[in-house]
């Protein structure tokens, strides 16, 4: 079993940084896929980003290329996502994932869910 804890969301301003962490307990281990997913108000969950067992990136939803970067620290079981020229369509509860299935990309429906934090950019 694992339990995944987010925090870092809030309200700021578009253009601005945000970094948000998701910490990892309840399995020992670092061999398991991780990422972060989004529900934007009306969309549905989508994934986001996501990182390897072993540190490296995966997976960039279009629109966050270039501002969104994902990392982990397996020594700290933790992992973060530093957001940067934040925009208001990036508003959303945020979701930290695991899968133990899979060791490179987290799939669309992973094993783990974290109970998501808030983000909102305001324009």
């Amino acid at each position: 079993q694992v339990h995944l804890v987010e925090s870092g969301g809030g309200l700021v301003q578009a253009g601005d940084s945000l970094n948000l962490s998701c910490a990892v307990s309840g399995r020992t281990g670092r061999y398991y896929s991780m990422g972060w997913f989004r529900q934007r108000p009306g969309h549905e969950r989508e994934r986001v980003v996501s990182i390897s067992w072993s540190g490296a990136p995966t997976y960039h939803e279009d629109s966050v290329k270039g501002r969104f970067t994902i990392s982990r620290d397996n020594a700290k079981s933790t992992m973060s996502l530093q957001m940067n020229d934040l925009r208001p369509e990036d508003t959303a509860v945020y979701y930290c994932a695991a899968d133990p299935r899979n060791l490179v990309m987290v799939p669309e429906t992973p094993d783990y869910w974290g109970q998501g934090t808030h983000v909102t950019v305001s324009s």
